[in-house]
């Protein structure tokens, strides 16, 4: 069967339904049904529980407690790198942007634009930059970490599909991270600036970040955007956490032209860790 056609029962299922009801279990206390639901996950996706600071699925009073835990402190040292992994997943695809064109899978890409709703200004400032994206699975820690030192600027709630995000999804839906709904949050940095879009996916029932919390829901339907200059400044090092999924998706990561060398081990669709060496800093001229 080809990527198009297995998706094609996507376009039909009323994803924002699925997605608001997945929601209110993954929140609900339920005691004995919530430690069931998170033993079966566990063993369904062999997800590894010696790696979290807390262990014992009993302890969690929601899904989406377990689902956000944190690790251990040494589970994910840091490696000696300008550039860290964000997150535990696989790497989708990452390399140059080509222009304004984003590679997403053979036969597909979307423009940076869209990916950041719409802003040219804003896009023209990874022209010919360079992008990585990598897909969480179920399985994976869903909190996500800075790659490096960074000052927010920006945040943007764009409201869209939700698709899932897995790599037969990613192969078969054109512009997909482009279409599904995201928050983009925009940093300084010491290379310059730097874009982190958090892309949500069916049954992903929020994300947040540390500075804001919950982003989604509410659901407005329109693009929202926060600004963080003077007071509101908000700085961040890297490794320190900067938000985390509600049920699992795929972050994209943006970079100006001429700003780092991936890590010469980096393979589409190797899995990856976070904390572990994405790229090197180019010297600047």
């Amino acid at each position: 069967m080809s990527d198009r056609l297995a998706v094609l029962p996507q376009y039909l299922l009323p994803k924002q339904l699925l997605t608001t009801l997945a929601g209110k279990v993954a929140r609900a206390q339920l005691g004995g049904l919530t430690t069931a639901l998170i033993r079966r996950f566990v063993a369904r996706y062999q997800v590894n529980m010696a790696e979290a600071a807390n262990p014992d699925p009993a302890s969690y009073k929601s899904f989406n407690e377990f689902f956000t835990r944190p690790l251990r402190d040494d589970a994910r040292p840091l490696a000696e790198a300008d550039f860290l992994c964000p997150v535990d997943g696989a790497i989708s695809q990452f390399g140059p942007i080509e222009c304004d064109q984003i590679f997403q899978a053979k036969g597909h890409s979307y423009a940076t634009a869209a990916l950041l709703g719409g802003d040219q200004e804003l896009a023209a400032q990874f022209e010919n930059g360079h992008f990585a994206t990598i897909y969480l699975s179920p399985r994976d820690y869903h909190r996500i970490h800075m790659p490096c030192d960074g000052q927010l600027r920006r945040m943007i709630h764009i409201p869209g599909a939700l698709f899932s995000v897995n790599p037969t999804t990613a192969r078969g839906v054109p512009g997909l991270f482009a279409r599904n709904e995201r928050v983009v949050c925009l940093f300084d940095t010491a290379a310059g600036p730097f874009a982190l879009v958090l892309v949500g996916a069916t049954i992903v029932g929020s994300m947040a970040t540390v500075w804001h919390g919950v982003v989604n829901p509410p659901r407005p339907g329109v693009v929202r955007e926060w600004r963080y200059d003077g007071e509101n400044r908000i700085t961040l090092k890297k490794g320190e956490e900067m938000g985390r999924f509600l049920l699992g998706s795929t972050v994209v990561l943006l970079w100006p032209k001429n700003t780092l060398a991936f890590n010469p081990q980096w393979v589409a669709a190797k899995p990856v860790r976070l904390g572990e060496a994405l790229g090197q800093r180019l010297p600047q001229a």
